[in-house]
């Protein structure tokens, strides 16, 4: 399953509406957060593994086992966020405010707002990979590939460099915006 199956899908779903319920926005700009939010998410924990860090995304995940999935709602519902923030303090680092700002440019979204959807998406990305290492076995080798598939591999494994390197500007020469339609082109109908 790559991400585009992933945001199609019922989770995606269940995320859209969670966020839209969490921060009182309209349809069509809780998904552009969302299918801009967590490929960003996979992305930067694909940059963790190949930084040497997978073995501590594999202890990570297998705190996250996915059992969130199963109380999604409740989860969504119950507006404790706080492992989300843990969770982006060490994916994203220093780049969390670069992150957070180019996504906000892209979507329309507040910066805050950003930060919000990112604590919201975060815990349910980890519980969503975790019961993916589980049901496949992987290793701490096999991450790689594991958030690999999920991009969809070529120049989708580097979402968050190009973010980083575009500083989120809305051009024609390669901006978030630009690197969102190629990546997430036909997500939702084509719809934003």
């Amino acid at each position: 399953m790559d991400l585009s199956e992933l945001l199609q899908g019922p989770l995606g779903n269940q995320m859209i509406e969670g966020v839209k319920g969490q921060l009182g926005i309209d349809t069509e700009k809780a998904k552009s957060a969302v299918s801009s939010a967590v490929p960003v998410l996979v992305s930067a924990l694909n940059s963790n593994v190949k930084g040497g860090g997978a073995e501590s995304l594999l202890n990570a995940l297998n705190k996250h086992d996915g059992s969130i999935l199963d109380n999604l709602g409740e989860f969504l519902n119950g507006g404790d966020f706080s492992d989300g923030a843990g969770i982006l303090s060490h994916v994203l680092g220093d780049n969390q405010s670069k992150v957070e700002n180019a996504l906000g440019v892209s979507s329309g979204l507040s910066s805050s707002q950003i930060s919000k959807i990112l604590m919201i998406l975060a815990p349910i990305v980890m519980g969503y990979l975790g019961k993916q290492k589980q049901q496949s076995n992987v290793d701490s080798g096999g991450l790689g590939d594991l958030l690999g598939g999920l991009l969809g591999g070529g120049g989708q494994s580097d979402i968050l460099e190009s973010i980083l390197n575009s500083g989120g500007k809305k051009s024609s020469g390669g901006g978030l915006m630009d690197i969102g339609s190629k990546i997430l082109g036909g997500l939702f109908g084509g719809k934003k």
